[in-house]
């Protein structure tokens, strides 16, 4: 990382961190779900930009190492991303050879997508990265501590999966 980039990282972490400690530290809880999560993904992108592998790709890379094979669709589906921004990072991963894309004999719509031994092969080197990251955030909880938050991050989960609005706006939406 460059200096330019490393001292800008420290300046946003620097605002998160007064702004929930200081400013509002009872600003809802979304909020702190949503600065945690872009915090827990610079640390990641940082790992990962050396190695050549975008936090886009190594969302499409995570789907495809619990099960390659996947049509394009299921691909969108499970990353939570529009059907476009898929084909743009498959057609990126592809020239990269991390992926290959196939149509099945008797099935000429959908592709198919198919890790590479070159992508197969990341998952020995990016994972325990995503782990170094996670440990760095859970520096400093018990285990205790650890649990119950995961726990009740659970149950929000389940709550919001729950939310029939957001159901039928992704139905409307042509997101599912």
């Amino acid at each position: 990382m460059s200096k330019l980039t490393a001292a800008r990282e420290a300046e946003i972490s620097g605002r998160l961190l007064k702004h929930w400690h200081e400013a509002v530290p009872n600003d809802r809880m979304a909020h702190l779900v949503k600065d945690t999560a872009r915090s827990f993904l610079r640390s990641l992108q940082a790992r990962l930009a050396p190695h050549g592998v975008s936090l886009g790709h190594w969302t499409f890379l995570r789907i495809l190492w619990e099960g390659d094979g996947l049509t394009q669709r299921e691909l969108s589906h499970e990353a939570g991303v529009m059907e476009p921004t898929t084909l743009i990072a498959l057609r990126a991963m592809e020239a990269l050879g991390y992926i290959k894309r196939e149509r099945m004999e008797g099935n000429r719509k959908n592709l198919y997508v198919y890790l590479t031994p070159a992508g197969r092969a990341l998952r020995k080197k990016l994972v325990p990265l995503a782990e170094e990251v996670n440990a760095l955030a859970m520096r400093g909880l018990d285990e205790a501590a650890a649990a119950t938050t995961r726990r009740s991050l659970l149950v929000m989960l389940d709550n919001l999966a729950g939310d029939g609005l957001l159901s039928d706006a992704q139905t409307e939406n042509g997101v599912l």
